[in-house]
């Protein structure tokens, strides 16, 4: 049996099998800070929008933002709108438990 990963999922897996696309994310700070991509996903009553769930690989809390590409460019927006992040959330953590249950 192999060792919790260390990713933040929480998840019993090895990464040989199940390599997490990256990305770099710049902070308003100019930092930059590795990601994993969770996933892009559409939310249910918001037409036309995109989001990205992302893993900090030194963190384990999942960051949420509107998703577009523009010209070939990814682009990331804040998600400004309170309504709007929590269906977005709700979202995330209900697609996050359906891939939690099949993997048990």
């Amino acid at each position: 049996m192999s060792e919790h990963c260390g990713c933040g999922c929480g998840h019993d897996h090895d990464h040989e099998e199940m390599e997490m696309e990256t990305m770099f994310l710049t902070l308003d700070d100019d930092t930059e800070v590795e990601c994993g991509v969770l996933g892009v996903f559409d939310v249910e009553g918001i037409e036309g929008k995109e989001y990205i769930a992302l893993l900090p690989l030194e963190d384990e809390t999942v960051l949420l933002y509107e998703y577009k590409e523009e010209d070939g460019e990814i682009v990331l927006d804040m998600i400004e709108d309170d309504a709007e992040f929590e269906k977005v959330s709700d979202t995330f953590y209900d697609l996050f438990e359906e891939d939690d249950d099949i993997e048990e």
